[in-house]
């Protein structure tokens, strides 16, 4: 699985409020530690993709200099 489909899927987890039981058993990946990590962010920065998994990662991505450390390091831990 590619680094970018991986980081989308944690920002849909992460988005929809999902617990990380209910998001493993949906198909999404990401720990629940990034999944929190970045769903502030996301809010904050992204919010008319929500919704839109590719939407906020790219999002993310286009304000990367304003994420949170937290958030930025899942995006490094993956390749990003």
């Amino acid at each position: 699985m590619s680094p970018q489909l991986v980081l989308a899927t944690i920002m849909v987890a992460a988005l929809g409020g999902l617990s990380s039981a209910p998001a493993f058993a949906q198909g999404h990946m990401g720990t629940p530690q990034e999944q929190k990590a970045c769903s502030r962010d996301a809010s904050r920065f992204c919010r008319k993709e929500l919704g839109n998994d590719m939407a906020v990662q790219s999002c993310l991505q286009a304000n990367r200099a304003k994420l949170s450390r937290a958030c930025s390091k899942v995006f490094q831990s993956h390749g990003m």
